[in-house]
């Protein structure tokens, strides 16, 4: 097992073992998703590794880092667990690291996380550094992701995963109160339901807050996404989430996720309308700028053809509608959780809005749909 960006794009890839034994290897599955892979050489009566149980980790847990940094082969480092669940971190779609202040550099990738029983608990991945060198922080991909990785890559060279059909956000101060969710209270939002997807049949709903998978609390986006790949196709899940105040438990049959290809698949261009503009309101969304969809500006953003709202054209520098991250191009669908389909509606709602009241708007973002809260100022 080691890293896919060891081995990605290789032509040839040669196995030296400690007793300088050399293999030629073949690649068996990678994972980019993950950045692991699978090679496999042909021998006889290797040693190996057990699997360290990932629950029992505990921070400052004392660990070694085994690799070859500099090419410099069999070299082991000592450090604690600085961090457990590491996600948002940028470097795989998936992402539950485990950081470590073990010293990792270049060439430690793919390299052995042990733990002082000699157990596998994670494989070295990448580093955060200004220099190049280790600033001890470095992180690895943990054992309970790798072991369900691996065990897919032997059996069928490729990874199933699970798929809830949802797009999913994490709940900011000023999204919790438009929301009227508890102070303090985790979990994530969900800002789009996939009309095909298992969550849209089960009838989980745009703006409900998952709160548990499973019997599992949710704290962030990082760790429902990686819950839900983990779950096995077909296997009907219990979402616990937050509707309205209120709390309900949804099953949800669990579908097998589909090609990042067939997710992103474009929609005809709609035809054309006349573009229309409104005079701006006398609140917080005084510093937008917006208009009615029209061919040629759906056809330049890439925005779907059933794609209903109204773009934003500019944004006021200096603004709260920039400071909340508002840009050109973000297709508003609704404000205030008023549907907004035509200029019409959009005026309709926004001069609703007291002066000094904030907004929240349901934004579509590059085929992505998200809440942002406009605060005045």
């Amino acid at each position: 097992m080691t890293n896919n960006h060891v081995v990605e794009g290789a032509t040839q890839i040669t196995v030296t073992l400690s007793d300088r034994r050399e293999f030629s290897a073949k690649v068996v599955g990678t994972d980019p998703k993950t950045d692991l892979a699978v090679v496999k050489i042909e021998a006889k009566d290797l040693p190996s590794m057990k699997w360290a149980e990932y629950e029992k980790l505990q921070v400052g847990d004392l660990v070694l880092a085994v690799g070859s940094p500099f090419g410099l082969s069999s070299t082991v480092t000592l450090g604690i667990i600085s961090a457990l669940g590491r996600g948002n971190v940028g470097i795989a779609d998936y992402e539950d690291f485990i950081q470590t202040d073990a010293a990792i550099n270049p060439g430690n990738s793919g390299g052995a996380l042990v733990n002082l029983n000699g157990e596998l608990i994670g494989i070295n991945t990448a580093i955060f550094s200004r220099t190049g060198g280790s600033e001890g922080i470095g992180f690895a991909i943990p054992s309970s992701i790798a072991l369900d990785i691996v065990d897919s890559l032997q059996k069928t060279g490729k990874v199933v995963r699970g798929w809830m059909g949802v797009a999913i956000q994490e709940i900011t101060p000023a999204l919790a109160k438009s929301f009227k969710l508890p102070e303090q209270r985790k979990g994530v939002l969900i800002s789009d339901v996939n009309e095909n997807g298992p969550s849209q049949a089960a009838g989980i709903r745009r703006g409900d807050v998952v709160i548990a998978f499973n019997g599992k609390e949710v704290q962030n986006v990082s760790q429902l996404r990686n819950l839900v790949a983990r779950t096995m196709v077909g296997k009907e899940a219990q979402v616990k989430v937050l509707r309205d105040g209120k709390e309900q438990t949804i099953a949800v049959k669990v579908a097998e996720r589909p090609t990042d290809e067939m997710l992103a698949k474009k929609e005809p261009t709609a035809p054309k309308e006349p573009v229309e503009t409104i005079k701006p309101p006398d609140n917080v969304l005084a510093s937008l700028r917006v208009q009615a969809l029209d061919p040629a500006t759906m056809s330049q953003l890439n925005i779907p053809a059933k794609m209903t709202g109204v773009v934003v054209t500019s944004v006021e520098n200096g603004g709260p509608a920039e400071a909340a991250g508002l840009q050109r191009g973000d297709v508003i669908q609704e404000v205030n959780h008023e549907i907004v389909k035509t200029l019409e509606d959009f005026q309709k709602a926004s001069i609703k809005l007291k002066k000094d009241e904030l907004a929240v708007l349901l934004l579509s973002r590059q085929g992505n749909n998200l809440f942002v809260a406009v605060n005045p100022k």
